[in-house]
């Protein structure tokens, strides 16, 4: 049976239509003249020698972006974007990715940088390369797209009576079919996505002159011209053509074949596809979208996957012969004007119900029916291609240099509008995005175990490590992890271990509270649940509290703990100090939620527009928590004697809250320069009194210029954090930002190699 006979027979649809999915993106490094950029590869993406997804291609200056192989488009999606956020916010400032396949303004040949890597045998691949080919080729960038069949699939094919050497060939068989097919009819794809109409005069005056459909695409654009003497009707032809062209030294390598097709397998060699079999394949004949922020939109992937599947699912197939007619009908498209109907139309709308056919008997989702639709509208109507939709801006009046600076310079900036978030991941907990971003940029290999409790594996020259919301790791153990969530289990640790904690009561109901009332009435106080994070349920006076005031926080830390602390108030400012791996690598100054007056807006008014502060979110997917109107800020603000109505006098500071985490409002400050020594060792030697790797320990601080002594301390700790938020202090109000994440990171590996 065909592969569609079998597939329908055996009610595999939904298995046929699943995929892995893969983008590699070339870019060029552009300065802000739009020039090539002639600096090295930034030493913050690491080493390439183990970089999973940032890479440089025949040039020091090309980026090549890899996204890990995923079972759907939306997460091939994710990490497409969070890539470019990572590189986009890497880059110099001066420096952005040309958003072209065509190049920048290019130097002189010689002048254009070979990459430098440690491994020789690649610089000297790609010596033979320029040599052979010239430098100038060599920089026109694209997007390869890579596509398999999942393991589940091609296991429910094999029916568990097919031997390993019989599925290798079941799977060589479907992959070439539909290279087969896809290279018959890949013209359709350049009429839909050719993006290449022009190119500067620096790689070539004559084409600078003359609009295209894809310069990449034609016989202009860097191509093998040899492609025609590799077969696809079987896979040992395939491969024995590849290795007949390597002895004949007409290929430097075997890696030199750049069919728009090529079959990659499980072993190194293309003769390992024989007995090893396919494993996916790619397909390189993409233009960069200059139009889409990525390079290459969702909607272009939908159409591709189906495209693909359409291949296989369709009766036909195509001999060698058949393909290079494929292959010329490319080239012609290619060199068509972007304006002009395509002369191969009538076969497009034939492919298009095809599609169209494939899509509805495998009950795929409406979306993939509507970039069908799109792409029968593109065939009627070519001044709205890429190509063309390129070249009317581009008639206004633009370069193509000055096009691709506006352009590019755009979606860089896109990427700095929300800096404390990771595209692709921005609903995940602010200090996994963080930790996320940093292990893309350093090269760590990455995947998220489960989105909804921010857990990864992280893994680095195949040592692998687990982290939870950013910076929960194994360097700290499970107990100590409960002894920092429980106040009062920290107090006596660290007490005991002679550092200052303040005095105070436990309770277990609230009765049990206001029965003991008379021991606070006359005292500043703060009142907390045993066991909390991130300030919640947390109510402090600074002044006596009245019976009234004292009834209500009580009830409030009831309701996150069935266990409270009233302790004494500590007069003095309170400092978050974090601890990495046995030292100090931020200290905070955190305001309590406040407003300030402007004479005629009510503190309801002030606090809503504190809130449209950009850094201001909630449940922390951003640096800034937004100032709540709850219970505890209507409390505090009564002891004050105001209300949410109260209109406050210009330049009067009105606090909310008497806690001053982030997450319930206050305002960040770094003080890390200005902390004196001797107050960061008390909190790293603490943290070892803990036995924690990472924590956020809270201290009260009356004058940080002035060193502790043992005979007079000049500080007391009040709180000791696992899991403390990083991103508070990644993004601050004011002062320097630390970038905590990285740090997590060289803990895990003290051996990563930043350049």
């Amino acid at each position: 049976m065909t592969i569609k006979e079998t597939v329908l027979t055996n009610n595999l649809q939904h298995l046929f239509v699943k995929g892995s999915f893969g983008i590699e993106k070339e870019g060029l490094r552009t300065d802000l003249k739009g020039n090539l950029a002639l600096t090295p590869h930034p030493e913050a993406f690491g080493n390439r020698k183990h970089h999973p997804y940032i890479q440089t291609d025949f040039s020091e200056s090309q980026l090549e972006l890899v996204t890990p192989p995923h079972e759907t488009l939306q997460e091939q999606y994710q990490w497409l974007k969070a890539l470019h956020d990572v590189v986009n916010r890497t880059l110099d400032k001066d420096e952005f990715v040309w958003p072209f396949s065509m190049p920048n303004r290019l130097p002189k040949e010689e002048a254009i940088p070979i990459i430098d890597v440690s491994d020789k045998s690649e610089i000297e691949y790609r010596e033979q390369l320029a040599s052979k080919y010239g430098k100038k080729k060599q920089m026109i960038s694209g997007v390869h797209f890579n596509f398999s069949f999942t393991e589940e699939f091609i296991e429910a094919l094999a029916q568990d009576h097919l031997t390993e050497e019989e599925t290798a060939d079941l799977c060589n068989e479907m992959y070439l079919k539909m290279s087969r097919n896809f290279l018959r009819y890949q013209w359709l794809l350049t009429y839909l996505f050719g993006a290449s109409p022009v190119s500067d005069d620096t790689y070539s005056a004559e084409e600078s002159n003359t609009y295209f459909r894809s310069i990449r695409n034609s016989p202009l654009g860097y191509h093998n011209t040899f492609s025609n003497k590799v077969s696809y009707q079987s896979i040992r032809q395939y491969a024995e053509d590849i290795e007949t062209l390597v002895d004949d030294k007409t290929l430097i390598e075997e890696r030199e074949y750049y069919g728009a097709s090529r079959l990659r397998g499980k072993g190194k060699m293309v003769r390992d596809l024989i007995s090893k079999g396919t494993r996916y394949v790619e397909f390189r004949s993409f233009d960069i979208n200059p139009l889409d922020s990525l390079g290459f939109s969702y909607e272009q992937s939908q159409f591709t996957h189906l495209f693909l599947l359409t291949m296989i699912w369709m009766e036909r197939d195509h001999s060698d012969k058949e393909i290079e007619e494929g292959a010329q009908m490319n080239k012609a498209t290619a060199l068509e004007n972007p304006f002009e109907p395509s002369q191969f139309k009538k076969e497009g709308i034939e492919i298009l119900n095809l599609m169209s056919e494939t899509a509805s008997e495998l009950k795929m989702e409406d979306s993939y029916h509507q970039v069908i639709e799109k792409a029968e509208s593109l065939l009627e109507n070519p001044e709205q291609t890429l190509s063309a939709k390129i070249v009317t801006e581009l008639k206004k009046g633009k370069s193509h240099i000055q096009y691709g600076i506006e352009l590019g310079q755009q979606y860089k900036q896109t990427s700095f509008e929300k800096p404390f978030l990771l595209n692709g991941f921005q609903e995940m907990e602010m200090s996994t995005q963080l930790l996320l971003f940093d292990a893309l940029k350093m090269g760590v290999e990455t995947s998220v175990l489960d989105y909804n409790d921010q857990f990864l594996k992280l893994s680095y020259t195949n040592k692998v490590e687990y982290v939870r919301n950013g910076n929960m790791t194994s360097k700290d153990t499970y107990i100590s992890h409960w002894i920092m969530a429980n106040k009062t289990v920290t107090k006596k640790v660290l007490k005991n271990a002679g550092y200052q904690v303040p005095g105070g009561e436990e309770f277990t109901s609230e009765q049990q509270a206001l029965d003991h009332f008379v021991l606070f009435r006359d005292k500043p106080i703060v009142i907390k649940p045993k066991s909390t994070n991130y300030g919640i349920g947390i109510s402090i006076f600074k002044k006596p509290a009245s019976l009234d005031g004292y009834t209500e926080a009580v009830r409030l830390a009831f309701q996150e703990d069935a266990q409270i602390l009233v302790e004494e108030y500590i007069e003095g400012t309170e400092y978050r100090f974090f601890v990495i791996n046995d030292k100090v690598e931020a200290v905070l100054l955190r305001q309590p939620a406040n407003v300030i007056g402007n004479g005629s807006d009510t503190i309801e008014e002030l606090i809503s527009e504190k809130n449209k502060h950009p850094y201001r979110g909630v449940k922390h997917r951003a640096p800034l928590e937004k100032i709540k109107m709850g219970e505890i800020e209507q409390l505090m603000l009564k002891e004050q004697g105001y209300s949410f109505d109260s209109i406050l006098e210009k330049g009067k500071q009105v606090f909310l809250r008497e806690n001053s985490n982030i997450s319930t409002g206050g305002d960040s400050i770094d003080m890390t320069d200005e902390m004196h020594d001797s107050y960061k060792q008390i909190a790293v030697d603490m943290a070892k009194a803990l036995e924690v790797k990472v924590t956020g320990l809270d201290l009260i601080v009356p004058d940080i210029n002035k060193p502790s002594a043992s005979d007079h301390p000049g500080y007391v700790v009040i709180e000791a954090n696992f899991n403390p938020a990083m991103h508070m202090h990644a993004f601050v109000q004011k002062g320097s930002g630390r970038n905590l994440s990285e740090k997590v990171i060289t803990m895990l590996y003290p051996s990563i190699e930043l350049s």
